[in-house]
């Protein structure tokens, strides 16, 4: 069996995250709708998956002992979507037809229209109940797949996030591992005033998990904590807390809530796309 091959050079896959956060701008404008920020904010953490740490084959998308990947905050969609893309696993000129009648590409991820994918998600805190599911399958069929969810912040006010956290390590999932994509922003304003996490790590580490704390957006971070997670021989869960900015690389999103689930204007989109283009050595 071949795998997708490793990317080693941390620069190749910065190059990487920038085509990536171009792809997202340009197919969220082409839609009129969708979620930039939250797109934005997770392409390091999806990057460093798809090309460094997940055991995967575009050439046989159902192979058994793969790993699994489920997006449980599915409006970040477009993000994963580049990252299938630059893997292999679909043409990058679909990414166009994001959100259009018919398109295997939806809002949220269908996998009755994209069977590649894990699970069907984006009604919130669904994600790791899936992940259970299949981190207890391979327990139960002695393989050694692995299995991550990225949760958002916002989602964590969903009362499944904490049973599922309940669950995870009283079975001793050391093969499942959340990603939790802390941008501290939801729909309408900052997590901290809609309702607090805090304390956040506490909470994961109160219910049984091995818990770690990085910035999302350094590949020096993000790396080492995944490629952890994934050899994890302790009988617990793995939690990364990724600390990210609500629509990084483009300067009029960063951090700003407006930018949720609002599409941007083709005049905009080049602007974006001007400061992303920037960015590149």
């Amino acid at each position: 069996m071949t795998m997708m091959k490793r990317v080693e050079s941390v620069d190749e896959l910065k190059a990487l995250a920038l085509e990536m956060r171009e792809d997202i701008v340009k197919m969220i404008c082409a839609a009129g709708s969708g979620h930039p920020g939250g797109s934005l904010s997770e392409v390091e953490l999806l990057t460093a998956l798809y090309f460094r740490v997940l055991r995967h084959d575009p050439k046989n998308p159902q192979w058994r002992d793969r790993d699994r990947f489920i997006l449980s905050k599915g409006h970040g969609a477009p993000a994963l979507y580049a990252a299938l893309a630059h893997a292999g696993y679909i043409p990058r000129e679909m990414l166009m037809t994001l959100r259009k009648l018919g398109s295997p590409l939806q809002g949220h991820p269908d996998k009755r229209m994209l069977p590649i994918l894990e699970a069907s998600t984006g009604s919130l805190g669904q994600g790791i109940s899936i992940g259970i599911g299949t981190a207890l399958a391979a327990k139960l069929d002695q393989l050694d797949y692995h299995t991550f969810v990225m949760i958002g912040d916002g989602e964590s006010q969903e009362g499944q996030i904490w049973e599922a956290a309940m669950f995870a390590p009283f079975h001793k999932l050391n093969n499942l591992t959340v990603i939790v994509d802390n941008n501290r922003q939801q729909l309408d304003d900052f997590t901290d005033v809609i309702l607090s996490l805090k304390p956040f790590a506490e909470k994961w580490k109160s219910f049984g998990w091995n818990v770690e704390e990085i910035n999302g957006h350094d590949f020096g971070q993000v790396i080492p904590a995944l490629e952890s997670a994934r050899a994890n021989k302790s009988e617990r869960p793995t939690c990364i807390i990724a600390n990210t900015v609500k629509g990084e690389g483009v300067s009029f999103m960063a951090n700003n809530v407006k930018w949720h689930g609002v599409a941007p204007k083709p005049e905009e989109r080049d602007a974006a796309l001007k400061e992303l283009e920037a960015l590149k050595v």
